[in-house]
């Protein structure tokens, strides 16, 4: 049982309050600025990546990265053999995702510019640098790029952030700046 039947008072010919209309309009004002807001932080926050996105195969890709390897590799590491490319600045730098690996280690200048190209041979794969807060996502049959300007020396580690299969927990890699 209700005080009046709708069929007598419509709800949205009652009064508003006071309280109500000022937290609405606090809502509002809220919601503008946060509209307004997102693209500034975009543009001027410095903390969005403005990355570009190719299509592409793993073959092409793959070309791509094992040129970069023959062309730049100053050394081996780990038990594994893996070769650590020193590309030089300002170029093109290729970095593969595949089933559990980051493929090859990377060894960058400090203060130095590169454009960094990512793509997954396999699955959906998640770029994470830390401790550095960049992260994108892998997909197969795209290329990512991202330019980067490493600002600290020392070494990067690559995670997997999306999880990819049994032994994702291992999917990791390195960057090292000089």
């Amino acid at each position: 049982m209700s005080l009046t039947p709708p069929s007598e008072r419509l709800w949205w010919k009652e009064p508003i309050e006071r309280v109500e209309l000022l937290w609405v309009g606090l809502a509002l004002l809220w919601a503008l600025i946060m509209f307004v807001m997102m693209p500034y932080w975009h543009i001027y926050g410095k903390q969005n990546l403005s990355n570009e996105a190719y299509r592409t195969t793993p073959e092409q890709f793959s070309k791509k990265v094992d040129a970069m390897v023959e062309k730049y590799t100053v050394r081996k590491e780990t038990a594994r053999g893996y070769p650590v490319v020193a590309p030089p600045a300002g170029s093109d730098v290729y970095l593969l995702g595949r089933l559990w690996e980051w493929y090859p280690i990377l060894e960058l200048e400090k203060g130095k510019k590169y454009r960094l190209h990512l793509s997954s041979m396999d699955w959906q794969h998640g770029f994470s640098l830390q401790p550095e807060n960049i992260n994108v996502q892998v997909i197969p049959g795209y290329e990512m790029v991202i330019t980067v300007t490493p600002n600290k020396t020392g070494e990067f580690a690559i995670v997997c952030n999306e999880y990819c299969g049994i032994n994702h927990h291992q999917m990791l890699g390195r960057i090292y700046v000089k």
